[in-house]
């Protein structure tokens, strides 16, 4: 494996602070002060020029983003517009503001941001959202509604288990081979069903040096540790020194194989995938994103043109989208969502069914609703567009992936199935008591 060394200038910090140096936006919730930078943005990211492709470096705004920008963002410039740190300076995280941009119904309300997962929509996923469509698919995903504060008896604050499989702050080592390595609890835009609503957020996952270096030193110490995922909160709403200072001591680590990001970028903030990001993060291969999308509305040109980005510079693109009641539990809606997603270059690979988080009984199917989509899908398109419905098993048992029956039954010769179309066919599958022993040689 090979090895790169960090930049050095990051090595050159205190040990609680980020490697960057300097404050982070997640210890600012809910916003910077004006004229402060925000976040995990610690300098001026430095715009290469854009490689010869056939897409535009920035797609051009339609006619209903430039008229939302000017209304509610007089004096933005469309330069101001694609720039990521601009679009998380702005984002909505009031309800003053948010009911100027769309009017909020009555069920619409945050309680308690000090306990509740907090407001933030950037000013590009706002735009995506028709302001007189109270029950738009995109709207319900982040949006508060009154069915957050009510809480089922099966729901838990950690539904999954990951507080008692973590053991380094920010670390959860639930599979043999592989560790989930949260980053940062930041979001630049909060799913309302988010997993792990009980600490995104809220600033207790600080982007810290200090908690980075003991989860690296765990995963240096555990040589079956051989795929890190990165998730959080958003790793991609770091900064490029920042994520680059993770990613360089990881690949330093010779068990670590394979290095994973997970992320929502693409589909809430997609300026953010610059060729300056895209370069950097060639020097880590192998890497692979797994990138989260929940409706067809996801997809837009700035989408196309983050994943192009990535694409073209080998990195391989999954796609995981959570099954939502009244968003996208329905044949059509997920088989546009795949085939958009196709058209993207993402490969479909997981439909969660949702978490049973606490507040998130609104947005859950059952099971059978999800196993209906997926017999709806497998046979009618390309198997490439069909993704794994999986249940993380609660209290951390794990992905159980759930199909279809499609076997009928089995005769003595035969194991009898069923196709797409509902027609039954049989399959050369003696059973044990139809097999001949042989003899052995004498």
């Amino acid at each position: 494996m090979h090895k790169t060394e960090a930049p050095a200038e990051t090595l050159i910090i205190d040990d609680d602070e980020p490697p960057s140096g300097r404050l982070a936006i997640d210890t600012l919730y809910p916003a910077p002060p004006a004229g402060i930078d925000p976040i995990h943005l610690t300098r001026p990211v430095f715009i290469l020029p854009a490689q010869k492709t056939s897409l535009p470096r920035h797609p051009k705004l339609s006619p209903e983003t430039r008229a939302f920008q000017k209304q509610f963002f007089p004096g933005a410039t469309v330069r101001d517009w694609h720039d990521w740190q601009w679009q998380v300076r702005h984002r909505i995280h009031t309800y003053e503001r948010l009911n100027q941009i769309l009017p909020l119904g009555p069920d619409e309300f945050l309680a308690d941001h000090t306990v509740q997962l907090p407001l933030s929509i950037t000013p590009y996923y706002a735009s995506l959202i028709p302001k007189d469509v109270p029950d738009h698919p995109l709207r319900r995903c982040v949006l508060p509604t009154a069915g957050e504060w009510i809480k089922m008896p099966c729901e838990s604050d950690d539904p999954l288990g990951e507080d008692h499989q973590s053991p380094v702050p920010g670390l959860v080592h639930r599979y043999p081979d592989r560790v989930l390595f949260l980053l940062t609890d930041f979001c630049s835009t909060y799913c309302r069903y988010c997993t792990r609503s009980r600490v995104v957020g809220h600033g207790g996952i600080r982007a810290s040096r200090a908690r980075w270096e003991k989860a690296i030193t765990y995963i240096a110490a555990n040589t079956s540790v051989r795929d890190v995922l990165l998730s959080g909160g958003d790793p991609l709403t770091l900064s490029d020194d920042r994520l680059e200072w993770v990613l360089s001591r990881l690949r330093n680590i010779p068990h670590v194989q394979i290095i994973r990001i997970g992320t929502k970028v693409p589909a809430v903030l997609p300026q953010r995938i610059t060729p300056a990001l895209v370069k950097m993060l060639k020097k880590y291969h192998p890497l692979w994103m797994s990138l989260h999308f929940t409706h067809p509305d996801e997809c837009t040109p700035e989408t196309l043109t983050a994943c192009a980005l990535l694409a073209d510079a080998g990195i391989p693109l999954g796609s995981q989208t959570v099954l939502l009641k009244g968003i996208n539990d329905c044949v059509e809606t997920m088989t546009d969502l795949m085939h958009r997603l196709m058209a993207l270059r993402v490969r479909p690979y997981y439909l969660y069914q949702c978490d049973p988080i606490t507040g998130s009984g609104h947005f859950r199917t059952s099971i059978t609703q999800g196993l209906e989509i997926i017999r709806g899908m497998r046979g009618f398109t390309t198997g490439y567009a069909v993704p794994t419905y999986v249940v993380d098993a609660p209290g951390g048992g794990g992905k159980i992936p759930l199909m279809p029956d499609y076997v009928s039954g089995h005769t003595s010769d035969d194991l009898v199935l069923t196709n797409y179309e509902n027609r039954s066919f049989t399959y050369p599958d003696p059973g044990l008591e139809s097999l001949q022993t042989v003899p052995a040689a004498e």
